[in-house]
């Protein structure tokens, strides 16, 4: 019941169509009793004494009653249920993309993709499913239950006790169905969903099991899930049938009881043949709502299962969302960056210990440190996608938490190594942040990001259609499409992670003389493993450990003959036993001129 609560609640700005449906459904499941009324009426009252007067009234009647039945029962259907129950699942589908869109990156870790994707279609519709169909199907049948059992007490009361002596074991029956079925759907939802995971997984990382050869390991992993879906999906329908031919036999015993029962009672007068008539004609009135309750309550159970799922999601609590307080970031920022004394642990991991430093407005702060060293972590902090435990991030002086979150991000443009391109044409993508841009800006950042000269090959040029994820572009290409898209929001910040690993180092150098002379004020934080990406910048971290271990200018760096000391030696062949003053000119001059050797 509190799964159908939740519905109701949640169906707010929608309760009178689904009232008015429940309604009409009422109204129509009561009225077909009329019909079989007045079938008694006919053969007492007409055929039986020979009295043809009230025959064509009687007729009339019936066929109007037949025709109103069918009107009203069409708009239940047609105006009020059917739209109303999508209308409905709109909005939860919509409040549902709205949550996944609005939580942090904690939310995603803990619904994967596919998972996500079940629950807002085949979940969703089996809500929907409840609402235009279980519902109505379960008023339906009590209502018609109730007034027939009615208005055969009134024909013949010793009958109709009799035709319902079977009510209670077919209500046991059922409730011993519905206890055995319950934890076995929860088990089937789990099942789907991870078969929907598993699926997603794979077409997403396509290029990953083909470049390893594992499609057959990956037909078998699918098979593995997809048989434990069929067989707890079969373990359910052997259950429904164990129950099914029981619910089946009971309720036709109640025919077999209206044929003896009714034959007796005609026979020795204690019955019209208008009466026996109208009891044969609604034992099914009778029999076909307790036929119908096992398929109900199974359709519930199914519903409670999904509609947990769902919750799930649209009542997770958020992992931070903007302060009461916080502000439109209106103007456009200086770019002044300052962290003091940040600490951020996730799922019990420290993944950024007292990290504290400065960049001022349009300087170029560069990030090295080995994989997990928390480069990326601090970025997301940057961006507010994850909240410090302690400590506070602070532009141009001013903590970010001021900020709504939106207005922040605005003024910060992303170019990551893991590239995301929608499908959408190139120009489209380029101008994702900036979807007024124009046409010669557009060329203008693709210019800047070394893109323009592939793009205009490609056979649209930039109307070109860019498949899912990038597909049919290169690494490279991928990046550089990534690096005009931050571009062409013009950001006061832009945060390049791993953004030329995929380029060789002539494109490289290319780039950072573009990203050197921006027609924009930018502040710039670049993360990468090559030291020759760092050229110019004017303070460069080294990481490790979710710590900040180095830190200086290169020369500086170089000095302190650490760890970036130590990829500086590796990068450029040089001996990390010989003094500064003995290395070859052409090697210390690599890092300025962007080669290595």
């Amino acid at each position: 019941m509190s799964q159908l609560k939740w519905l109701w609640n949640y169906l707010k700005g929608n309760r009178a169509g689904l009232v008015v449906g429940i309604v009409l459904s009422a109204i129509t499941s009561a009225t077909m009793i009329i019909n079989p009324m007045l079938s008694q009426k006919l053969i007492d009252d007409v055929i039986t004494p020979g009295n043809a007067e009230p025959l064509i009234p009687l007729l009339i009647v019936m066929f109007v009653v037949q025709i109103v039945r069918l009107g009203l029962r069409y708009a239940m259907h047609n105006l009020f249920l059917e739209p109303m129950s999508n209308t409905a699942m709109t909005v939860l589908r919509k409040d549902m993309f709205e949550t996944t869109q609005k939580q942090d990156y904690r939310f995603l870790h803990k619904f994967p993709t596919g998972n996500l994707m079940t629950r807002i279609t085949q979940d969703l519709d089996r809500v929907r499913h409840t609402v235009s169909w279980v519902l109505f199907a379960f008023v339906d049948s009590v209502i018609l239950f109730v007034f027939a059992f009615v208005f055969l007490l009134f024909v013949n009361w010793e009958l109709s006790l009799c035709l319902t002596a079977v009510t209670p074991i077919m209500l046991l029956v059922s409730h011993r169905f519905t206890t055995i079925i319950r934890p076995r759907f929860v088990l089937l939802r789990q099942k789907l969903t991870s078969l929907g995971t598993a699926v997603t997984e794979n077409i997403d990382g396509n290029r990953v099991v083909k470049a390893f050869a594992r499609e057959d390991h990956e037909i078998e992993k699918f098979e593995v899930h997809n048989a434990e879906f069929r067989d707890v999906s079969c373990g359910n329908a052997l259950i429904a049938a164990r129950y099914q031919p029981i619910l089946e036999l009971l309720s036709n015993l109640l025919v077999i009881m209206t044929l003896i029962g009714g034959g007796f009672f005609l026979i020795n007068g204690r019955m019209t043949a208008g009466q026996y008539l109208a009891f044969s004609s609604l034992s099914w009135a009778l029999a076909n709502p307790l036929r119908m309750l096992a398929v109900i309550l199974a359709d519930i159970e199914r519903y409670n299962a999904t509609a947990t799922m769902i919750r799930e999601v649209v009542e997770a609590p958020k992992g931070f969302t903007d302060a009461p307080d916080a502000v439109e970031l209106s103007s456009r920022p200086r770019g002044g960056i300052e962290f003091r004394n940040v600490n951020l642990n996730i799922q019990g991991n420290d993944i950024l210990q007292d990290i504290s430093f400065k960049a001022g407005p349009g300087e170029t702060i560069g990030i090295l440190g080995s994989t997990g060293s928390g480069k990326t972590s601090l970025i997301n902090l940057l961006g507010h996608f994850y909240e410090p435990d302690t400590g506070e991030v602070l532009l141009d002086g001013v903590n970010i938490n001021n900020y709504t979150m939106s207005s922040l991000r605005r003024h910060i443009g992303f170019a990551m190594q893991d590239v995301f391109l929608f499908s959408d044409s190139v120009k489209g993508n380029i101008a994702y942040g900036r979807p007024e841009l124009g046409d010669d800006t557009i060329v203008k950042r693709a210019a800047q990001a070394d893109a323009h000269s592939f793009i205009v090959k490609m056979e649209e040029s930039y109307d070109t259609l860019v498949g899912e994820r990038g597909v049919g572009l290169s690494g490279g290409q991928r990046q550089r499409i990534a690096l005009a898209r931050a571009l062409a929001i013009e950001p006061a910040i832009l945060i390049l992670d791993d953004t030329t690993s995929a380029v060789d180092s002539e494109t490289e150098q290319y780039i950072q003389n573009q990203l050197r002379n921006l027609d924009f004020p930018c502040t710039k934080i670049i993360i990468a493993q090559r030291i020759s990406s760092f050229r110019g910048a004017s303070q460069i971290l080294v990481m490790d450990k979710g710590r900040i271990v180095e830190r200086g200018t290169h020369e500086q760096l170089l000095a302190n003959r650490g760890f970036y000391h130590h990829i500086w030696c590796l990068q450029y062949n040089v001996d990390p036993n010989a003094p500064l003053g003995d290395v070859p000119a052409g090697n210390l001059a690599a890092f300025s001129n962007g080669g290595t050797n």
